[in-house]
């Protein structure tokens, strides 16, 4: 099963940047859309986004986070609606004020979702951990359990694929139409799930003492990661984005 961060191999210039550029880049498209008040703008970073996926060949990636996203932006809308009673009236209790407001929310949802997910996709987190560590001094430990928390997302994922498909086999059907019966089925899988990842986060910790994690520094990286120029031009922009978020 693929996973939305996976690496997505490539040569283009944003492969190529310094990790730690990547992940100015989409903490800069993130605090734009919380700063942004406007429409134009909102619109814009996400057509940016899609811009820089479509760049890195990412699309597909960002699209199929895109059909979990847009149910969530659409619960959002409704339920913002119902609750912001403020301004003119348009259709019932809707007011202008609570469309505008909810409106905004949903595409903030998505501008916030999408670019770190675009960032992780044309990054190896081997390499995201060690120039973090490098780069930003934060210590190993800390961006060890980062990265490694994101590789267990496709494990866990697989693990509970498996704990479905056999709990199927034995007669359970999880295709009903009803949610809250849907979950009363789900819950109980909770269970094999979180014992499987006890288990294994124990192997994994166990592995990393094992090979001399606690004895890891900041120099123990084979591979070193400059800032070259590129990526200081790349940091100019990002600061542009956020005060262009500031200003609109």
């Amino acid at each position: 099963m693929v996973n939305v961060i996976d690496y997505v191999p490539g040569t283009t210039l944003l492969h190529r940047l310094n990790p730690v550029t990547k992940l100015a880049i989409a903490a800069a498209i993130i605090a734009a859309t919380f700063l942004a008040d406007t429409y134009a703008l909102l619109g814009g970073l996400l057509a940016l986004t899609f811009a820089l996926a479509a760049y890195t060949h990412t699309v597909p990636r960002l699209m199929s986070l895109l059909k979990l996203l847009v149910p969530l932006a659409a619960i959002m809308l409704v339920l913002q609606t119902m609750l912001v009673r403020s301004g003119t009236p348009v259709l019932g209790f809707i007011t202008d004020e609570g469309l505008v407001s909810a409106s905004k929310m949903a595409l903030r949802l998505l501008g916030i979702a999408l670019p770190l997910v675009l960032m992780l996709s044309v990054t190896k987190l081997n390499d995201l951990s060690n120039a973090c560590v490098e780069v930003l001094r934060i210590p190993y430990k800390y961006a060890f359990t980062f990265t490694t928390a994101l590789r267990f997302v496709p494990v866990f994922s697989q693990e509970m694929n498996a704990i479905m498909e056999a709990q199927t086999a034995r007669g359970v059907e999880y295709d009903t139409p009803h949610p809250l019966k849907k979950l009363k089925l789900m819950l109980p899988l909770c269970v094999p799930l979180l014992i499987s990842s006890v288990g294994k986060t124990d192997a994994t910790a166990l592995a990393a003492e094992q090979r001399g994690f606690y004895l890891r520094t900041r120099s123990s990286a084979f591979k070193r990661y400059p800032l070259a120029a590129a990526d200081f031009a790349v940091l100019a922009l990002c600061v542009a984005l956020v005060a262009l978020g500031v200003a609109f």
